[in-house]
């Protein structure tokens, strides 16, 4: 019987990845000065933002687990068999693929590379106790660190690739909310709509990026009641006349996720969804003067909730007023140290990316029902900020239909 491996090396064909080998290189020193700094001999990634942010590759797991080990000389991502050798081609350093012969080759690939017995850098947002308890069983570790903080804090700074991703997805962003504008019409489903904007960023991504992997890329339209949440999916509601609207496209360009969101009526606006619309589009206008270096999230988020406030809407806020870009998704990653709330102390800086983003829902039964809100993306400069986002916003340009 033929000796099955319990991993191997399986490397064939063009590298092809989002940036250059300088711009890992770069990110790859930044983290060895954190494992310098923690005492951390190995790190063990486990999370998709952290695997594409330092190598390149975007995994789909599939219930395969998946990984990125990086000591102080070598980068390795661990892949399954089943991807053969995409992994390796997407990847900046070297890839071993691990078998389903024998369980738990995964972490016996890890080993391989990390040693036994070493101070081991892990992701505590990330590794579930099951993976927690097999680090421990097949690594031996001398010591456990968790280095999600700091790799947190070193994704928060963009690089000027990274801005440069980030600007082409917010324009693909632009087309789609084109696209969906002029879909927009009495009797649409919702799924229609959706489409015709994820069409239109689909092959946006493909004409600016014809290299690229294109996955993930979707759209988000709601009408009437299914505007009341910011994540509410798409269904096949049609659309009437008079109906609040939710625009919002979110192309994906290499694990880099951007965002346009609009408030939108169909054919005609009341007069109280009007007012509530306008104070809302006030908000959101107020807050992206307010995003420049210096500030921070707290106090930001502070000003706005006394604008609010001051009008009696601040009972109708949802959640906080923005976030920051980069490697994310709906389904991973999260750059939680830069978000718009009362208790995210971050000082802006340049080289941050942020969103502006105020919604308001008003219940069902009131005047003006339903949700409403403005989203657009801004780099912090330095002096102030620039808002990459075109697509307009308010009542002068999407009461449409």
């Amino acid at each position: 019987m033929t000796e099955r491996p319990q991993m191997y090396r399986f490397h064939q064909g063009d590298r092809v990845l989002p940036f250059a080998a300088s711009e890992y290189d770069a990110r790859l020193a930044g983290l060895r000065r954190i494992m310098q700094a923690e005492g951390v001999d190995a790190c063990v990634f486990t999370s998709m933002h952290n695997i594409a942010y330092y190598s390149g590759f975007l995994y789909c797991s599939f219930g395969r687990p998946y990984g990125l080990v990086v000591t102080a000389s070598e980068s390795v991502t661990i892949s399954a068999g089943i991807d053969a050798s995409q992994p390796w081609r997407r990847s900046h350093g070297d890839n071993i693929t691990y078998t389903d012969w024998q369980r738990d080759n995964y972490w016996r690939a890890i080993l391989s590379v990390s040693g036994p017995g070493r101070v081991i850098g892990y992701e505590g947002d990330h590794l579930t106790l099951v993976q927690s308890e097999k680090l421990r069983s097949f690594l031996s570790p001398s010591k456990l660190v968790d280095i999600a903080p700091a790799t947190m804090r070193q994704r928060l700074m963009k690089s000027a690739a990274e801005l440069e991703i980030i600007r082409n997805g917010a324009a693909v962003a632009d087309v789609g909310g084109f696209a969906i504008r002029e879909a927009v019409k009495e009797g649409a489903r919702e799924i229609d709509v959706a489409m015709a904007g994820r069409d239109a960023m689909e092959l946006e991504i493909a004409r600016r990026f014809p290299d690229a992997e294109y996955r993930d890329t979707w759209v988000w339209f709601q009408s009437g009641i299914n505007t009341d949440g910011a994540h509410n999916p798409v269904t096949a509601r049609q659309l009437r006349r008079g109906d609040i609207l939710s625009l919002n496209t979110f192309p994906m360009i290499s694990g880099y996720y951007t965002a346009l969101e609009r408030t939108m009526f169909m054919g005609e606006v009341d007069a109280a969804s009007l007012k509530i619309w306008e104070a809302n589009v006030a908000a959101h206008e107020y807050g992206m003067s307010l995003l420049k270096p210096g500030a921070s999230c707290s106090e930001v988020t502070a000003k706005i909730n006394a604008f609010f406030e001051e009008r009696q809407l601040l009972q109708y806020r949802t959640f906080g007023y923005g976030h920051s870009f980069g490697v994310l998704s709906h389904y991973y990653g999260r750059e939680a140290g830069l978000e718009l709330r009362e208790d995210i102390d971050t000082v802006l800086e340049p080289g941050m990316v942020i969103s502006m983003e105020p919604m308001l829902t008003i219940p069902e039964g009131q005047p003006g029902a339903g949700g409403y809100r403005e989203h657009d993306i801004l780099f912090i400069t330095e002096d102030g900020s620039e808002d990459i986002t075109k697509y307009p916003f308010g009542p002068a340009f999407n009461v449409v239909g």
